[in-house]
């Protein structure tokens, strides 16, 4: 692999079309460890020196796409940022292990299976279609990530299907001096908790994600440390301040991960917000979710912008939380009526915001897909093996800002027409 990753930066100094693997944002090892495997697969020709790695900002991607000279595979995500947005005629294809976005996603060949972790899909891949290039350095790379993503395989946990178990054990199978599992998990979670010497904005972009709805931004970000500690950081407070207006996030929500001395995950949960109303939105979804529950309790706070929570459910990832924060966004603009771009922070009650969520509740109607036009994920197939259903918690919810955005296009769909037959 270290003779195809040199070629790789030779290629880089020569006029000629680019085929890009692209992981997500967060370079996560799931993410670094599947570009580089499937891109080596691809190719078809893993301790690697760094120097050998090529970086997303070592490379003008939108240059390579005006020149006609780009073509991407999107791993471990399928939805490329907003400052990416003009890449998507690109993309090719996406193999992801999350649950579409229907609204987002590319226009290409996308395979999505609800495995624990995108390394199992590039793993399979590979052996399916080319096992004779899989070497001992790609499998150690693949094995690794597969473990650490799924907790080493901890039935406990949750997060390993079958399909990742049987990967595992494929891996192990066709090398059997991998190391073994507890030994690769310790030395991989160690680096990844390890942060040593970072700063509180760099603990916050080092595993973070964004979502966002009509202007308003929402932050989430993995905390590999005791909830309390992160809150005893010298300067805690300003630097959330300054980390949120610097990026222009009208919210934070940390949620911090650590193994107690008996090795079981202890999760937390840290909501930061000046805006009054977008807070006690956001809290009152997540306290009051039961799909899934996280079985929160309040712990004592430091500031009154910051509400923090011992998380009981800890099978409950940042992953799962992704929806809930969107479905708090939803209730947030539904129960305060404020414009784009300002947001609200003083004379909205934790009862209005209550009665608002009550009510949007009760008028969602069960049945309905979120967008007629563009159905969601259709249930895995059974012989997929994975134990995570898109329809596992229910049918789709069916928020009050949908409904009023498809009878505003019905509306101006017949005004049109009407229009029209005037003429």
């Amino acid at each position: 692999m270290e003779d195809y990753l040199q070629g790789c930066r030779v290629a880089l100094q020569e006029s000629r079309p680019i085929h890009v693997v692209l992981g997500n944002e967060a370079c996560d090892l799931d993410s670094m460890v599947s570009a580089l495997a499937l891109a080596f697969y691809l190719a078809k020709k893993t301790h690697i020196p760094e120097s050998l790695l090529i970086f997303r900002d070592e490379i003008d991607l939108h240059a390579l796409q005006q020149a006609g000279q780009l073509t991407l595979i999107l791993v471990d995500h399928h939805v490329l940022p907003k400052s990416d947005a003009a890449l998507e005629e690109a993309v090719a294809e996406v193999l992801d292990h999350r649950p579409i976005d229907q609204k987002h996603c590319p226009r290409c060949h996308v395979s999505v299976e609800l495995v624990g972790s995108c390394a199992t899909l590039v793993a399979e891949r590979i052996l399916q279609g080319a096992p004779e290039i899989l070497d001992r350095q790609t499998a150690a790379l693949l094995h690794g990530a597969i473990i650490l993503d799924c907790v080493n395989m901890d039935p406990k946990i949750g997060k390993a299907t079958l399909k990742d178990n049987q990967y595992v054990e494929n891996l192990e199978a066709l090398f059997p001096d991998l190391p073994k599992r507890n030994d690769i998990f310790d030395s991989l979670q160690k680096a990844k908790f390890d942060i040593s010497g970072l700063t509180t904005e760099q603990m916050l972009r080092k595993d973070q994600k964004t979502i966002s709805r009509q202007g308003t931004k929402v932050a989430i970000s993995a905390i590999y440390m005791d909830l309390e500690a992160f809150l005893q950081r010298s300067g805690l407070i300003a630097d959330l301040h300054a980390f949120c207006q610097a990026h222009s996030y009208d919210a934070l929500v940390a949620m911090t991960i650590f193994f107690n001395t008996c090795n079981e995950p202890v999760r937390q949960l840290a909501v930061f917000c000046p805006h009054t109303a977008l807070r006690v939105t956001v809290c009152g979804v997540l306290e009051r979710s039961h799909a899934p529950s996280l079985k929160l309790t309040p712990a004592p706070s430091i500031h009154p912008n910051l509400q923090t929570y011992l998380q009981g459910n800890t099978q409950v990832s940042r992953k799962k939380l992704l929806p809930l924060l969107q479905e708090a966004l939803s209730a947030y603009f539904d129960s305060t009526n404020i414009p784009s771009g300002q947001p609200e922070t003083e004379g909205v009650s934790r009862e209005q915001v209550d009665k608002e969520l009550d009510r949007a509740g009760n008028s969602l109607i069960p049945g309905l897909s979120q967008d007629e036009e563009e159905p969601p994920l259709p249930p895995t197939p059974m012989n997929s093996l994975v134990d995570e259903c898109p329809l596992d918690q229910g049918l789709p919810k069916f928020s009050a800002e949908v409904i009023f955005e498809k009878c505003s296009q019905i509306s101006l769909s017949e005004s049109t027409t009407a229009s029209r037959s005037k003429k």
